[in-house]
């Protein structure tokens, strides 16, 4: 029959406009901004560098070894790779990007440069409000704006950052058996044994 298409429209309507006086979940319009929905924990945006601890210059996960700068697709990330290296936040010499540039203005936010970062210091923002009064300086990101914490990072990606936390600690922990076990392999006589009762080994077998 014609029009039978349009009825059922028109009952669509009509149903979520009257159940929108009964349900909240029909209330579809959000006053925005005094109003916001929450974002999904996968929506993605534009990069931004992660940091632990509270300084952002010494918690920057980043060595500088510019794997991103290289397979960035639009090439929007520039990089300076420092000179000398300083203690990252667990006290390890690390080099660490001097200059580190993001243009937003050509960045796709493909999110390549977060797949192939072997460090977990680059990350996928959702900030969306970033409306600008002018085309250039505005919308080249430096250092100082993308560096956010891993408090953060915690706060729009917890499931992410929770696994990345969690990956970081075990590889911090083998790192430290692994650098305890050499201290104690150089330690003079760490490798002599004793017999039972304290009798050297020599003594034992004659």
């Amino acid at each position: 029959m014609i029009g039978t298409g349009i009825l059922k429209g028109m009952a669509v309507t009509a149903r979520n406009f009257v159940g929108s006086y009964f349900e909240k979940d029909r209330l579809i319009t959000v006053q925005y901004p005094e109003e916001r929905n929450p974002l999904p924990e996968n929506y993605r945006n534009f990069p931004f560098l992660p940091y632990d601890g509270d300084d952002p210059n010494a918690g920057l996960r980043c060595v500088a070894c510019k794997i991103c700068e290289k397979e960035c697709p639009p090439q929007c990330i520039y990089i300076v790779k420092s000179e000398d290296k300083k203690p990252d936040y667990m006290g390890k010499p690390q080099f660490y990007p001097k200059v580190f540039d993001i243009d937003i203005s050509v960045c796709m936010s493909c999110q390549i440069c977060v797949e192939v970062c072997p460090f977990e210091a680059i990350k996928m923002d959702k900030e969306f409000e970033l409306s600008r009064r002018e085309r250039f300086d505005a919308l080249l990101l430096r250092k100082s704006d993308l560096a956010k914490s891993n408090e953060y990072y915690h706060n729009i990606c917890p499931t992410d950052a929770a696994e990345v936390d969690a990956k970081l600690a075990a590889a911090a922990e083998a790192a430290a058996k692994k650098k305890a076990a050499a201290a104690a392999a150089t330690t003079p006589g760490a490798g002599s044994t004793s017999a039972p009762g304290g009798t050297p080994p020599l003594a034992a077998s004659a």
